[in-house]
C-alpha cells in the first residue's frame, strides 16, 4: 500500500495546479480561527464572535467539523483532476503496462482518499485543540475530549464525498464535467425530493426518511448544523416561537453506516467501469 501511495502522490506533487489547491485547502481550514478576531462595535453594543462560546468544548469540535465542511470541494477538485489527468497524460495506461492492475490502480486512489481525509481530520483535531484551549471557558479533561465523534463523522463525511468524486471523475473523464455532474446531482436530488413530497408520497415527512439514504444527503447528515446550539440562538428562536425546539444533533452509527454503504458502491462502481472500459 506504501507504493501505491507513493506513486500517486508522485503524481500530484508534479502537478502545481493539484499543489495549489491543496495548500489554498489547508490554508482556508486555518482562516476557520480568524473568526476569532471578528468583532462588531456598534456605539455601546459590542459584539465579540469569539466569546458567544462558538470555540467552547465540547462545541467546538461540532461546529469546526461543520465549518471545515465546506471546503472540502478544493480536494475535490484535486480529486477530478487527479482522474482527468491519467487519461489526458496517458499515466493510467502507462501504470497498466507496467505492471499495476486495475484493482491495484483503483486501490491507489482510494488510498489517497483516506489520506486526504485523515490529514484533514488530525488537521481540523489539532486546530480545533489550540482555538479551544485559547479560547474555550471550559478546559477540563473531560470535557475536552467528549463529543469526539464529531471529527469520526467528519473522517467518514470526507471518504464519502471523496470516493463519488473519484468515481465521477472515471466515470466522467473530465475534471469540468465531472464538476458539473456533481452539481447536477445536488440539485437532482432536491427535485426528487420535492417532487416525491408533493406529488407522489404527498408526505414530507415520510420524504425526509427517504432522503436520508440519498448520496449527498447522507453525506450532509453526518453533521448537523451547529448554530442553533448557541444560546444566543436559542434564546431568539425561544422568543419567536415562545417555546425550546428540540433537535438532534448526534452523530449516529445508522447515519456512519449508510455513508458507509455508498463509498463502497462507489469504489465498486469505479473498479468495474474502469475493468470494462477500453483504454
Amino acid at each position: 500500500m506504501k507504493r501505491l501511495l507513493l506513486i500517486e502522490f508522485q503524481k500530484l506533487l508534479k502537478n502545481r495546479a493539484s499543489k495549489f489547491l491543496i495548500i489554498s485547502y489547508f490554508v482556508l481550514l486555518s482562516f476557520i480561527a480568524l473568526i476569532a478576531s471578528i468583532k462588531f462595535d456598534f456605539g455601546k453594543l459590542k459584539f465579540h464572535i469569539a466569546e458567544q462560546g462558538i470555540f467552547n468544548f465540547p462545541y467546538i469540535w461540532h461546529f469546526n467539523t461543520y465549518i471545515a465542511g465546506y471546503f472540502k470541494l478544493f480536494l475535490a477538485i484535486v480529486i477530478v483532476s487527479m482522474m482527468a489527468n491519467e487519461y489526458t497524460y496517458g499515466t493510467l495506461k502507462q501504470n497498466l503496462i507496467d505492471g499495476l492492475s486495475k484493482k491495484e490502480f483503483i486501490l491507489s486512489k482510494f488510498l489517497t482518499v483516506v489520506t486526504f481525509a485523515l490529514v484533514s481530520t488530525v488537521f481540523i483535531f489539532l486546530m480545533s485543540l489550540i482555538l479551544g484551549y485559547s479560547f474555550s471557558s471550559y478546559t477540563e479533561f473531560g470535557i475536552v475530549f467528549s463529543d469526539l465523534n464529531y471529527l469520526i463523522a467528519f473522517f467518514f463525511k470526507l471518504i464519502g464525498f471523496f470516493s463519488f468524486c473519484l468515481f465521477l471523475g472515471i466515470l466522467v473523464k473530465r475534471s469540468a464535467f465531472a464538476l458539473g455532474f456533481l452539481l447536477i446531482w445536488y440539485f437532482f436530488e432536491w427535485i426528487v425530493y420535492g417532487i416525491m413530497g408533493k406529488f407522489i408520497l404527498k408526505d414530507f415527512d415520510l420524504m425526509d426518511k427517504i432522503s436520508n439514504f440519498f448520496p449527498l444527503q447522507s453525506m450532509s447528515n453526518l453533521i448537523k448544523q451547529p448554530f442553533s446550539r448557541l444560546s444566543a440562538i436559542k434564546n431568539i428562536e425561544t422568543t419567536i416561537t415562545g417555546e425550546d425546539v428540540a433537535r438532534d444533533y448526534g452523530v449516529h452509527f445508522s447515519e456512519i453506516a449508510i455513508v458507509c454503504v455508498w463509498t463502497f458502491i462507489f469504489i465498486y462502481l469505479s473498479y468495474y467501469i474502469l475493468r470494462k472500459r477500453d483504454l
